[in-house]
């Protein structure tokens, strides 16, 4: 059988896809041991053991400052921010995508900003953001907001006006005014594409996060690890990455299990 006809059981994709990540593993230890043996005090590839030290410390041993768990409140810190920014990123895509997406005037009038905003690296405007919003936690929201909403409310808007006409013609028949064609017609088609939207949206607010909390911050996984890493404490970098990695996968499968539960329609499912 040719490989582009194989399908793949549930159970053998989940062993497929533990090769790679055990592999990568195996490669770390045979290096980070070699490296130890060369060198007992190495620091670039810290050994389990030294990160399991480290992290425990962050993990379970109240700060002597805050009197708060370091990692938690760093993981807490950053969740929100997160979950505050993609938030106002959705409802902005929704909303605006869907009226540009099926209003033509309004396409016309707004789309030729948000394509501007959209090519705008977001990066480029912290310095602007953090001398207009301050140092506090709208600017580093806001960060995020701009990296990630004007690229979901083109997915969106390039959804709905794409979407075949015949639906538009008989809901106006039907006597459907403008609102109602939005709302009854392009809004349903539209959810599952803007759950999409959010996943392919994940990595990149990331990025805006911990950029944003690397510069200007006082708790945050992104803060954490730019204040160890002029001490090479690798033996908490690599957990943190590792913990923000961990993370971002599942958001990642909590949003494809509520796409594929609410709208099996749209994965080619039935009930």
């Amino acid at each position: 059988m040719r490989w582009v006809n194989r399908q793949v059981r549930r159970g053998d994709r989940l062993l497929l896809g533990a090769l790679p990540i055990a592999a990568l593993a195996v490669i770390y230890l045979v290096l980070a041991a070699s490296r130890h043996q060369a060198n007992p005090a190495d620091k670039i590839l810290p050994l389990p053991g030294s990160m399991v030290e480290s992290m425990s410390a962050l993990l379970f041993v109240p700060d002597q400052l805050t009197g708060q768990l370091v990692f938690w409140a760093d993981t807490l810190a950053s969740l929100q921010r997160l979950g505050i920014g993609l938030g106002i990123a959705t409802l902005m895509a929704i909303v605006v995508g869907l009226a540009l997406g099926a209003l033509p005037p309004v396409r016309a009038t707004l789309g030729p900003l948000v394509t501007g905003i959209a090519v705008i690296p977001p990066i480029a405007l912290l310095p602007i953001l953090f001398i207009a919003l301050g140092l506090g936690e709208t600017a580093k929201i806001a960060l995020i907001v701009i990296g990630i909403a004007p690229v979901m409310v083109r997915d969106i808007a390039a959804h709905v006006a794409a979407l075949p006409r015949e639906q538009i013609i008989k809901a106006q028949t039907l006597g459907a005014n403008s609102w109602q064609v939005m709302i009854r017609v392009a809004l349903p088609q539209a959810m599952p594409r803007l759950l999409h939207a959010m996943r392919l949206a994940l990595g990149p607010a990331w990025v805006f996060l911990i950029s944003a909390e690397a510069i200007a911050s006082d708790v945050g996984l992104g803060y954490r690890i730019f204040l160890v890493r002029r001490y090479l404490s690798m033996d908490v970098i690599i957990p943190y990455v590792a913990w923000i990695a961990l993370l971002a996968i599942v958001m990642d499968v909590a949003l494809t299990v509520l796409s594929r539960r609410l709208f099996p329609w749209a994965h080619g499912e039935s009930h």
